[in-house]
């Protein structure tokens, strides 16, 4: 019986490779009888002037079909055989970019005439540039339906030559029997993009066919069937459409007890596999695993699939059992990407330095003594009070109930978003969860050494000798503005101070890894949240970054997504009271601190006391003016380093330090003209210290490129500037010995132990605590259970611009009981919950101390009060009467916190989880051949029976 080819050829845009296709057809040694060309709306020009006689015509179907639509319609419309000639008619499938060797269809066509069985055949697909190169050879699936091609962008030797049945074929160069393509129904309409000859030839399998490869058959091929027609296909849409045709099968192929099983946990799968995308650096493909598992579970077309397959099966899947690929070979394979891939990452070039063995842990081991020795005091201390700090709540389920939006008790309470950083004193609370103020101490302590370790790292990426870094880490720790946040209690400016290095590291290696950009922006957050004066220089850092590295941006342009969410109800709410500078406002206790000057902060000076040398020189009459000159001269060695480097060969790389700097310095110099945070009866500005950080950074940068390409002297200039900086802030280390340190261990206890007993027994009593001011007026604040605390704090109640309704009745209460008057406290107490009034003790100013007595005897002589007596805090009275429980929000806030705590945990814990580092991501192009355990018969064995 004479066989009758009939060649479908798809085109879609495909000028670069279609007359080479069309030629090729030509120079067949054995010709199709008929050959049909189905164009997919292509645009480039490339069907245009086609134009066919006899036995080739042309059909044209919108931009977009799948290709087994075009082969469907091409079969359709091609000539049916003289109804009086046995004739065996074939489909041979090509697209634009299989150009067919001379001898191709006859290669074929040999091979379906020795073995009858074999009702699908296909060629070698080999490279489009170099036909040595295999592009696919055969295909198969796992046990769990994942498809595999069995050869892939291998040089050809004839080394799988031998193999020849398969489980399947591409559908590129594939040639079928005409009459089983229409029993069967063609290409499956719900596998449009890929795997769909997979399952045709699964299909075929078990309707009792053979499906062989016929290696001296060649077709060269452009790409995988998915990138067919298309100029590009990202990696997510790439794994869409690769998931969603194996669950699709898996759908089709599950045996009807099981197929609800497999409908009820395809969402679940789903979102259990994006998690581990999420773990293993993908996230390209989170979005896509969940769009997949939604489009198969909802999007029909399982049942017509399983009517098909049920129609026309008629052997078990026993038949294709043997032709699957075994765990073990894919673990084998998986074994060999991965060591191939790793051995590419460890013939990266070293490290310039080592930190073990370049001094850089003996640098981190310095500044761990520096830190014992300076913050000695606090050893053994359970927290911290003073300046910003407070301690925290006892309780960690207490620090999260302070996270983001719901009911705030500080004050007379209100409902509103937190403050960003309260987020990062939650999460510092529960790692030392058995006490969460002790976390605190510990940031204090190990400030230092994690400050030395993250410079040293910093430094080490823009120099090149072995040493520098010591140097730079030297003077990143022992920067005034680190020795002056620590010892002054700006828990926040310490944070961002040590991570700055980190977060700098991050941003740079952002490119190279999915893990180094969730880094980032977890850093970036953690700044940010600790430092909210640094967002205006983050944000345009980031940007810059993206500029400069735009070529591999996809992965910097979400760095600021996490702090984004933590800032979103905060900034909102600012603007809603029209107070946008607000936001800027340093998080913690609210604290009074002076304006340096503009020369000050050129030389690194976050107060005006020059670290501590002004009050220890008070004695000295020349001390007022020599002083600034001294730290001029003492900033002079590291100034001239710094810009010294302009002058050398890595100019570009100092210019971008020394401008970061720069950057620095303006967010400095601002942050002393911002005064939006209230402190008793007066404003404070912003602290500066912070920005002084990013200048610091940048200069001890810069000024390590320009020790770093000096000659013989700079080992000399580099130890000459980090003594002199030492002896800048050598008054601020020793601040605890001086007796000018602001934070002082405690016990934790904030109020006295008589109100902390009796908040044993009622967690919401409240105590009105009045503090004399030196310019004769009182500051009053309401303490709720055992005083407040660090996690309590928020910048909208120490910014707000008015007084509530709560806060006016509160002042109104204070004044009226400091003062005798004819004024009735009981409806005040009983509302505002107030059953302790605590008279703090006064400063030596005049005005207040009299302001403190009159309020003493005011207070002592009303009958409403007993006195309790004198405490660590101050005078202490007592209210006998009956009070209201206060409110603690509505269902509503509640609500809305836990759902903003939701948001929260899964943006962090997606970034987390993405800057685990884990071992190299295995590339989707392999070199392995996986075969069959057990291949079925052969051409020669079906010839020989």
């Amino acid at each position: 019986m004479q066989p009758r080819v009939t060649a479908i050829l798809v085109a879609a845009n495909g000028a670069d490779h279609l007359d080479r296709t069309l030629d090729a057809l030509a120079a067949q040694t054995r010709h199709p009888e008929n050959l049909v060309v189905v164009d997919l709306g292509s645009t480039d020009g490339s069907t245009t002037d086609l134009s066919f006689g006899g036995s080739a015509e042309l059909l044209r179907l919108p931009a977009g079909r799948p290709f087994g639509e075009a082969v469907a319609l091409g079969e359709r419309e091609a000539p049916p055989a003289v109804a009086d000639e046995p004739v065996d008619e074939w489909l041979w499938l090509l697209g634009h970019d299989n150009a067919p060797s001379p001898t191709a269809l006859a290669d074929l066509l040999s091979a379906v005439e020795i073995a009858p069985s074999v009702v699908v055949a296909g060629p070698k697909l080999v490279d489009v540039d170099d036909r040595s190169q295999i592009r696919a050879f055969g295909e198969s699936m796992t046990r769990f339906g994942r498809s595999l091609v069995l050869v892939q962008d291998e040089l050809d030797q004839g080394q799988h030559d031998r193999h020849t049945d398969v489980m399947a074929v591409a559908a590129g160069g594939m040639l079928v029997r005409r009459s089983v393509w229409n029993e069967l129904g063609g290409f499956d309409p719900a596998l449009p993009n890929v795997d769909a000859a997979l399952d045709f030839c699964v299909r075929v399998r078990l309707a009792g066919h053979r499906v062989a490869v016929v290696p001296e058959a060649r077709v060269t091929s452009a790409g995988p069937i998915e990138e067919f027609g298309r100029k590009r296909v990202s990696e997510s849409r790439r794994v869409r459409m690769h998931r969603q045709a194996q669950l699709h099968r898996r759908m089709t192929y599950s045996p009807a007890g099981a197929l609800w099983i497999h409908w009820l946990m395809l969402v679940p799968f789903a979102i259990g596999r994006a998690i581990g995308h999420l773990v293993a650096k993908h996230p390209s493909a989170v979005g896509a695993e969940l769009a997949a598992a939604f489009a198969v579970a909802f999007g029909g077309g399982v049942g017509r699939s399983r009517r098909v397959l049920a129609r026309n099966k008629k052997l078990g899947w026993a038949a294709v059992e043997p032709l699957r690929v075994s765990w073990r070979r894919v673990h084998e394979r998986r074994t060999t990407s991965r060591d191939v891939e790793l051995a590419r990452v460890e013939d990266a070039p070293i490290a310039r330095a080592s930190f073990l063995g370049d001094g850089g842990i003996w640098v981190v081991l310095a500044a761990a003594v520096l830190s014992v020795v300076t913050l000695y005091p606090l050893l053994g201390s359970p927290a911290l009070t003073g300046g910003g700090l407070l301690p925290l709540s006892t309780d960690v389920a207490r620090l999260w109930q302070n996270v983001g939006y719901g009911w705030h008790s500080i004050g007379t309470g209100f409902t509103g978003p937190s403050d960003p950083f309260a987020a990062v004193v939650a999460v510092l609370g529960s790692i030392t969860f058995w006490s969460p103020s002790t976390s605190v101490v510990l940031v204090m302590l190990v400030a230092f050494p994690l400050a030395a370790m993250g410079a040293w790292f910093a430094v080490r990426k823009v120099t090149t000798r072995t040493w520098v870094p010591v140097i730079g880490a030297a003077l990143y720790t022992i920067a005034p503005t680190l020795a002056g946040a620590v010892t002054s209690g700006h828990l926040g400016a310490v944070i961002a101070h040590v991570l700055l290095p980190w977060l700098f590291l991050a941003v740079l290696e952002a490119h190279r890894s999915w893990a180094w950009a969730s880094g980032a922006s977890l850093l970036f957050a953690v700044v940010a949240a600790s430092a909210p004066s640094l967002l205006p220089v983050l944000l345009l850092a980031w940007v810059v970054s993206l500029v400069v590295g735009w070529r591999r941006a996809h992965r910097r342009v979400f760095i600021p997504v996490p702090a984004a969410v933590l800032f979103l109800p905060l900034v909102l709410a600012q603007v809603s009271r029209g107070n946008l500078l607000a936001v800027f406002a340093d998080p913690g206790v609210p604290s009074a601190t002076r304006a340096p000057s503009a020369f000050q902060l050129a030389i690194g000076q976050p107060v005006p006391d020059w670290s501590g040398w002004l009050p220890t020189t008070s004695g000295l009459a020349l001390a007022a003016w020599i002083l600034p000159v001294l730290m001029a001269v003492f900033a002079l060695p590291i100034a001239v380093a710094a810009i010294g480097a302009m002058l050398g060969h890595r100019w570009a790389v100092a210019g971008a330090a020394l401008v970061v700097a720069l950057l620095g310095f303006a967010t400095a110099f601002a942050a002393t003209h911002v005064t939006v945070t209230g402190v008793g009866s007066t404003t404070t500005i912003v602290w500066p210290g912070s920005g002084l950080s990013v200048y610091w950074l940048g200069i001890v940068a810069a000024a390590c490129i320009g020790i770093d390409v000096l000659p013989r002297l700079a080992p000399i200039a580099g130890l000459v500037a980090t003594v002199l900086v030492a002896v800048t802030v050598a008054p601020a280390l020793g601040a605890f010995y001086l007796g000018n340190a602001v934070i002082q261990p405690t016990s934790g206890r904030v109020l006295s132990a008589y109100v902390n007993a009796e908040a044993q027994a009622n967690p919401d009593v409240g105590t009105l605590v009045v503090e004399p001011q030196d310019d004769g007026s009182l500051a009053v604040s309401l303490e709720r259970g055992q005083g407040s605390t660090l996690d309590d704090q928020t910048t909208l109640d120490s910014t707000a611009l008015t007084l509530s309704r709560s806060g006016t009745q509160l002042a109104t209460l204070a004044g009226n009981l400091a003062s005798r008057s004819g004024y009735d406290p009981e409806p005040a107490l009983r509302q505002l919950g107030v059953s302790f009034v605590l008279l703090d003790d006064a400063s030596d100013d005049t005005a207040a101390r009299e302001v403190h007595d009159r309020a003493a005897g005011a207070i002592g002589q009303n009958a409403l009060f007993t006195s309790i007596g004198e405490t660590t805090s101050g005078q202490l009275f007592h209210y006998e009467g009956d009070v209201d429980r206060p409110s603690t929000g509505s269902a509503a806030a509640h609500a809305t916190h836990v759902l903003y705590l939701v948001v929260l945990g899964v943006v962090f814990g997606a970034a987390a989880l993405l800057a685990v580092p884990t071992a190299p991501r295995r590339r989707r192009a392999t070199s392995n051949v996986i075969e069959a355990e057990e291949p079925a018969t052969t051409f020669d064995e079906e010839r020989d029976e």
